[in-house]
């Protein structure tokens, strides 16, 4: 049997299961260079572990391998802990945090916070080569499970969509505090991260706590459903409306426009600087990332220490390894110029 095996702190491998053996062949795994982090963190990284209620992050290093293979694990050198995080109504919500092994927690690193919580999808926390770069430079790296993902099943997807999709937001602004409470980031050191509907998660919570937040990134984000989803012409689905509800329906409507960004703009309030990345070919129109960013500087406070920032590509990123680096990079150089302006 094949399959794909993935850690916060190991790369993708792809593997083949002998079930008569029982023994794991590894067909593919990605190069992260072991020396030269080796010469980084030194011959001897420290070991440094957070106080966690649960620590499941680990890659699997004692599995019974063919004699001339080993993982290419990065545990050496990254920790991986995890957390049950109180939400407003006291649900637990799952809080992934990844750091350098080099770092000491009481340092009050920089941080940010990554979050989905939408279809029912498992949110992505395989090792991702893009942000080794902020790691070593200190940052920690964060992953919230919210509900409206598949954190816990079927449940926990249906009690973060329609109505419901205030607990993703609470959920997700929840974990936020605790990295700053527990003074696992500093207060005035944490950025949120969203992708497509992520991007309507971070930012519907930056209008509830635009003083939360230092900076975010927006990639391709969901910033005005109200509007999108009541225009026949674009292309959603089916799914669209089962997860986000029909604005056509009262209820729904209503529980949409409490949430939606665009609609939800603080004025006068000082918001975080943001990135937001979009493309022409997007299935969330460009023009909402556009609206969005027009909105927000001209109804909320000017601070050229947080600018509200608008990539736009005719291409699909997604769909080119050149552009997803080259906006990452993008994306990694903004993150650390606003945390150190």
């Amino acid at each position: 049997m094949r399959f794909i095996i993935s850690s916060p702190v190991m790369p993708d491998a792809v593997v083949d299961y002998e079930l008569t053996t029982g023994r794991w062949n590894i067909i593919q795994q990605q190069n992260m260079l072991h020396d030269r982090t080796r010469i980084l963190y030194g011959a001897n990284s420290a070991s440094v572990t957070l106080d966690s209620s649960n620590s499941g992050c680990s890659s699997p290093v004692n599995s019974n391998l063919e004699d001339d293979q080993s993982w290419n694990e990065l545990s050496e050198f990254y920790a991986c802990e995890q957390f049950h995080v109180p939400s407003a109504d006291g649900v637990k919500v799952p809080l992934t945090i990844v750091f350098s092994r080099s770092n000491k927690p009481e340092d009050k690193t920089p941080g940010i916070l990554h979050g989905h919580g939408a279809y029912g999808e498992l949110l992505d926390k395989r090792w991702r080569s893009e942000l080794k770069s902020l790691l070593d430079r200190g940052w920690l790296v964060a992953y919230a499970d919210v509900r409206g993902g598949r954190g816990y099943g079927k449940k926990w997807h249906h009690d973060g969509r329609q109505t419901k999709k205030h607990n993703s937001i609470n959920d997700y602004i929840s974990c936020a505090k605790f990295l700053i409470e527990k003074d696992i980031v500093d207060e005035n050191k944490l950025a949120g991260w969203g992708y497509s509907a992520g991007g309507l998660l971070v930012a519907s919570a930056i209008n509830q706590h635009p003083d939360l937040f230092r900076a975010a990134v927006l990639k391709v984000p969901f910033l005005d459903p109200t509007n999108t989803l009541l225009y026949p012409v674009l292309p959603l689905i089916a799914v669209d409306y089962e997860e986000f509800g029909y604005p056509g329906d009262l209820n729904d409507f209503l529980a949409i426009r409490n949430y939606s960004p665009y609609d939800n703009i603080r004025k006068d309030a000082l918001y975080p600087a943001v990135l937001v990345n979009s493309s022409f070919n997007t299935r969330f129109g460009v023009w909402e990332a556009a609206k969005w960013v027009a909105r927000v500087r001209d109804l909320t406070i000017y601070d050229p220490k947080r600018p509200i920032l608008l990539n736009l590509t005719t291409d699909l990123v997604e769909e080119n390894r050149y552009l997803q680096s080259k906006e990452s990079a993008l994306e990694t150089a903004f993150l650390i110029k606003m945390m150190d302006s």
